[in-house]
């Protein structure tokens, strides 16, 4: 392709030269094309700002996980129904699909990814998309995809579009050197799984875009999050979640980890409440880019006695996951997350738990 030699040629020459006799400091930023896409180290990557006519467009990846139904509920509320857009790939069901834009997004396909942003003029950008703890001991390699050369071609992308970039981080992200009770924002982390050390990497390469070219990369650490409309999706604190279908199901309950396996907690309403406030909040009010987030923190044993309360005829028995166990025994017991506040303890989280559920089951019998 001559034109193209030609003009590689050109850019080529002028960066080889310059009138002050000084080199140019550039920046390499990906695009589909024969070669790589450069752009000055002082180019205006910024914070976007919003005014109340104005609202941010939406991306969320990874959005049938979780979290992200119910953070597109709550930004739609916001912003507008077609402000939002949720992204996986996979189907979605019937009420997510037609609760609002939903399209198709693999974070592997930097291409895709791109065309997505630029098409539909996303301004924030929302990052889901991981293999969870369990799930990534047991295939090492995609989690490494996923996780980390997903989280790269989200990074460039926004760098490049100016994005406000929300990647959630974990209690994973710490390891058996970390001080655990509690656990500051600042101190060592050497996590012992896939996904903690991926966790650990996003947490660093954001900032690192941060300082380097201006990303507004925010990030939260997030506990073990409870909510009712997921299943359990492969994390250490699934057992959390699966108590109360089992016991509305079957009246029984296997867990996989020891009675007195202490972690922190958050219903999944505080987890979205905190990531909408640190998404809004002013730029120069963040004084980090990652942040501790959390509510409470209990044991299996104490989360059986308060399900015990609404369901008396629950039987427990433990079954120790031995790969689960050396995970949650290298975590966080509690988080110091600063004076942040939460609305939901133990007691209201699974009295809010079995009043979603039991509404459900009623919908269900009554069909």
């Amino acid at each position: 392709m001559p034109i193209v030699k030609t003009v590689s040629r050109a850019v080529s020459q002028l960066l080889q030269s310059s009138g002050c006799g000084c080199g140019i400091s550039i920046v390499p930023i990906r695009c589909i094309g024969v070669s790589p896409r450069q752009v000055a180290s002082d180019a205006s990557f910024h914070s976007v700002s919003f005014s109340e006519s104005d609202h941010p467009r939406v991306l969320i990846t990874g959005g049938l996980g979780q979290l992200g139904v119910g953070l597109a509920k709550l930004l739609r509320k916001r912003f507008g129904k077609n402000n939002v857009i949720l992204s996986d790939i996979r189907k979605p069901a019937d009420n997510v699909f037609y609760s609002g834009p939903f399209i198709y997004a693999d974070i592997l396909d930097y291409k895709n990814l791109r065309e997505i942003v630029v098409n539909n003029r996303i301004t924030w950008l929302f990052h889901y998309s991981a293999l969870l703890s369990a799930v990534g001991e047991a295939n090492v390699p995609l989690a490494r995809a996923v996780n980390i050369t997903g989280l790269h071609n989200v990074l460039d992308i926004a760098a490049e579009h100016h994005l406000r970039l929300f990647v959630p981080s974990t209690i994973g992200a710490f390891g058996p050197t970390s001080p655990r009770d509690p656990t500051p924002d600042l101190c060592i982390q050497r996590p012992r799984t896939i996904y903690g050390v991926s966790k650990v990497h996003a947490e660093l390469m954001g900032e690192y875009y941060h300082y380097r070219y201006g990303l507004d990369f925010r990030c939260l650490r997030y506990p073990g999050i409870i909510s009712a409309d997921s299943q359990p999706g492969g994390g250490t604190t699934d057992y959390a979640v699966q108590i109360f279908h089992d016991a509305m199901k079957t009246g029984k309950f296997q867990c996989n980890l020891k009675p007195d396996t202490r972690l922190p907690m958050m219903y999944i309403d505080d987890c979205l409440r905190a990531t909408l406030e640190v998404m809004e909040a002013p730029a120069e009010a963040l004084s980090m880019r990652t942040y501790n987030i959390s509510a409470m923190s209990f044991t299996p044993e104490e989360l059986v006695q308060e399900v015990q309360k609404h369901v008396p005829e629950l039987q427990v028995t433990y079954s120790v996951d031995e790969v689960r166990q050396a995970i949650a025994d290298s975590w966080p017991m509690n988080f110091d997350d600063r004076d942040w506040k939460h609305d939901y303890d133990l007691p209201e989280l699974v009295t809010t738990m079995f009043s979603f559920l039991g509404s459900d089951s009623r919908i269900a019998q009554a069909n």
